[in-house]
Parts: structure tokens; sequence; C-alpha cells
């Protein structure tokens, strides 16, 4: 398969995939915007709400990799500042979730 086309791919699949998971976050981020840093804590802390949101935030940073890498592709002419752009984005995109997931998932009630 050409690269373009499983990239092309991968995009579609991981924002058929993110749409789901953003209606959840949204709509339980309306749920606890008035609510205190415990019960916050609370929900932060349950199974679930950390599984969906660990998932929410690695498609999440995989899609906008994705969509990043296309405009380094479109836009910067020269190759090796195009790698540079794009090892420091999967660098970031990989890491960030990770530390937040870590975070989430060490969180005490």
């Amino acid at each position: 398969m050409i690269p373009a086309t499983k990239k092309w791919l991968f995009l579609k699949a991981s924002s058929i995939i993110l749409l789901p998971l953003m209606f959840w976050f949204i709509f339980n981020l309306v749920n606890v915007y008035d609510k205190n840093y415990q019960d916050l804590v609370e929900f932060l802390t349950t199974q679930p709400s950390k599984f969906l949101i660990s998932l929410f935030l690695v498609f999440a940073y995989f899609f906008s990799a994705l969509s990043i890498s296309e405009v380094f592709e479109d836009y910067i002419q020269d190759e090796k500042t195009k790698n540079a752009a794009n090892k420091a984005l999967n660098f970031f995109a990989i890491i960030i979730p990770l530390i937040t997931i870590f975070v989430i998932f060490n969180l005490n009630t």
C-alpha cells in the first residue's frame, strides 16, 4: 500500500474513533465543571474514566500528529528541517500522552 494512502486511512480511522470519545469527554467535562476538586479526582480515579481518557488522549495525539505532519510535508521545503520537525512532533506525541496517562493512573482519592 502507498504510504500516503496508509496515512490517509489512519487519519480517517482515528477521526472516527475520536468522535464518540470526544462526545463522552465533553459530556463528562460539563458534568464535572461545577464540582469540587474531590469530585473531579473521584471521577478521574474510576476505572472506566481512566481507560476512556487514556484512549482519548492516545487517539487525539495520534490524529494531531498525523494532521500536523501533513502540514509539514506541504509547507516545509527543506528535508532536514522537515525530518527534524516530524521527529520532534512524534516524540512529543508519544511523551505528552504517556506523562498525562501516568499522572491520571497515579491519582489517589
